[in-house]
């Protein structure tokens, strides 16, 4: 894999479906008081290890990170947060919403940066095959809570926010792929 340093990053961000089954079993709140913290402790320890080497933190840090200032894992706790807030009242949307951003957008970055090609029309940097990627991962994670229209709807969302957004993206994924969901269910 030419990619090596972006395919662990990209498990590390799949491995955040372990905070969806949470959900399950937490409800919104929790998961928002929880997501708050990871975020706290993931600023905390980002300051930290720009100071000090820490056992384990650092080495997955420095491993992953794409430059220095990134803080993806930051505001990916933060979309999660925004995400059980303005959707917990339905946690099956929140979770699929989180479960879209987690799949899609890792395996978006997998198979875009190994085997894309097509540029995307009016964005350079991203490929057919990575959106594909997203589509298919995103939509197979949300029929774990939705029905698969619902779960299209919510994956092409993300697939479209995630192409095209001039903004964060760990933010924005959850955020338009649960509002457009959530029309749907409602």
């Amino acid at each position: 894999m030419r990619y090596r340093r972006e395919f662990f990053r990209q498990i590390i961000h799949a491995a955040g479906i372990v905070f969806v089954i949470l959900a399950g079993y937490l409800g919104s709140l929790p998961m928002v008081a929880l997501s708050l913290v990871a975020a706290l402790m993931g600023e905390l320890i980002f300051q930290l290890d720009r100071r000090f080497t820490l056992p384990f933190f650092s080495y997955v840090l420095r491993s992953c990170r794409r430059d220095d200032t990134e803080r993806g894992f930051i505001y990916y706790f933060l979309g999660m947060a925004l995400t059980y807030t303005l959707f917990g009242f339905n946690i099956s949307v929140a979770s699929a919403s989180v479960i879209i951003l987690t799949l899609g957008d890792s395996l978006s970055t997998i198979i875009g940066r190994e085997y894309g090609s097509h540029p995307l029309p009016f964005n350079p940097d991203k490929s057919i095959e990575g959106s594909a990627a997203f589509l298919l991962a995103g939509f197979l994670g949300a029929l774990f809570f939705l029905d698969p229209i619902t779960a299209l709807t919510g994956a092409i969302a993300g697939m479209l926010v995630e192409a095209y957004t001039p903004v964060e993206d760990n933010i924005t994924i959850p955020i338009g792929a649960g509002a457009m969901m959530l029309l749907l269910v409602h």
